[in-house]
């Protein structure tokens, strides 16, 4: 995600960092390659002249002159115009309203709408404990309606059954009564899609928007489109004014244009964007977090709550006190290791770390990594239970067989055993910082 225009970006504000002073020379040239780094993302080609320009004006301005870290400040300045470009703030589902709340989903065939209605009914569900339901409004093609059903299914929500034949309108008129009626406080409608835009397609969505009065309409696009994804964006917000955006594959090779674009063509902003095939990969879009990865300073507090989301309350509590008594058993590090497997891949962790991005562009770096996360879980997992909580007993004879039945080396055990004792160590004599992950681990 953005790899592209972060890499560039950084190597030119690493220049700048440098800088004991900024002249009017150097910042034209910082400028002028942000601008090119900007324009090969494939941003909206009037979005990078406002951003130059308002970069430009606070760059030669006081602000910067009468820093003690000039080269610092520019780079301050151009993380802040940054989350301006990509929405100031971040802007949740509105959820404000009588019950049942309408969300009406549109977009392009192809989009990824009846995905993301799933994806968007699981948060729902799971981060702020609403009851969904799903309505299959695209009758044109059967296989989405069965499609959604099998979503539907797995995340544990109801879902309307629509019958072959049926009128959209009427399909999501009915809808409603039918979640109003069996107390559901959420409605999210999959609207049916084009290859291209037209006005039967923009007429039906007019005609259901009028028929249900849903309380958010959100286009879904597709990132890997790149300012195509702005036009549309533009074309369905001028027809039946959206409410927002839900960007989807940006994990793909998308470059980062439609991101950077949307919210400054349109005026909407982007709601959610997706990160995976699975139903769990989509996060809500936070303009400041997502300015901080693309400059590469890292984004602790998703990676927090990508933590939270994977710890149990009591087991967090729990591992936080012993790590406070120097408790930390071998048994503990295994748990650390499998619950950052269900985090996500190493990858996407490093660039939420700040100064690790540079990690998760070495594939070997990572792939060794992740081979030792494996193999440090096997070694532990061929272990006796005494020995997993009191690793002073492992002599020499027990790593034999340890790495015997682990398939690795002796020399494997001793490297692992002495990882983990400094990280004991330190985790241990840092009694503020397990203080702190107590208590962030406790909060939801």
């Amino acid at each position: 995600m953005f790899e592209g225009i972060s890499e560039k970006l950084n190597s030119t504000l690493k220049k700048v960092r440098g800088y004991g002073k900024l002249s009017d020379k150097n910042i034209e040239e910082a400028l002028r390659e942000v601008r090119l780094s900007l324009l090969e993302a494939d941003v909206n080609f009037k979005v990078v002249r406002d951003f130059i320009n308002s970069v430009k004006e606070r760059a030669l301005g006081q602000e910067v002159s009468q820093s003690l870290t000039p080269g610092q400040q520019f780079v301050k300045i151009v993380h802040e115009e940054l989350i301006n470009v990509l929405g100031d703030q971040s802007s949740d589902l509105d959820l404000k309203a009588t019950p049942p709340v309408g969300i009406m989903l549109v977009g392009l065939q192809g989009s990824g709408k009846t995905t993301s209605a799933a994806k968007i009914a699981r948060y729902l569900k799971e981060k702020l404990n609403r009851n969904p339901y799903l309505v299959p409004a695209d009758v044109y093609r059967p296989a989405a309606i069965e499609q959604l059903k099998v979503l539907a299914a797995q995340v544990g929500v109801g879902i309307y059954d629509t019958q072959p034949g049926a009128k959209p309108v009427d399909i999501c008129k009915d809808a409603m009564k039918t979640a109003r009626n069996n107390g559901y406080d959420t409605v999210i409608i999959d609207t049916a899609g084009r290859l291209h835009i037209d006005e039967e397609l923009m007429d039906e969505l007019k005609n259901i928007k009028a028929a249900v009065n849903p309380h958010q309409v959100l286009l879904v696009a597709d990132a890997m489109t790149g300012q195509d994804a702005v036009n549309v964006s533009s074309s369905f917000n001028e027809a039946i004014d959206i409410d927002g955006v839900v960007l989807t594959k940006m994990d793909g090779d998308a470059r980062g244009g439609a991101a950077l674009s949307i919210k400054a063509v349109t005026g909407k902003p982007i709601k959610f964007f997706g990160t995976g095939e699975k139903l769990d990969a989509i996060e809500v879009f936070h303009p400041d977090r997502i300015a901080s990865r693309i400059l590469g300073m890292g984004d602790v507090l998703s990676f927090i709550e990508k933590a939270q989301t994977v710890f149990e309350d009591k087991k967090a509590e729990e591992m936080a006190k012993k790590l406070l008594k120097k408790q930390f058993s071998l048994a503990d590090f295994k748990d650390a290791m499998v619950t950052m497997n269900k985090m996500g891949s190493l990858e996407s962790m490093t660039q939420m770390i700040p100064g690790m991005k540079d990690v998760s562009k070495d594939p070997k770096a990572l792939e060794t990594a992740e081979k030792e996360i494996k193999k440090t879980i096997a070694m532990i997992d061929s272990m006796t239970p005494v020995e997993r909580l009191n690793h002073t007993i492992i002599n020499g004879s027990r790593r034999k067989r340890i790495a015997k039945g682990s398939g690795t080396r002796v020399e494997d055990i001793n490297r692992m055993i002495k990882n983990y004792m400094q990280m004991r160590k330190m985790m241990g004599n840092m009694g503020k910082m397990g203080k702190l992950a107590k208590r962030m681990m406790k909060v939801r």
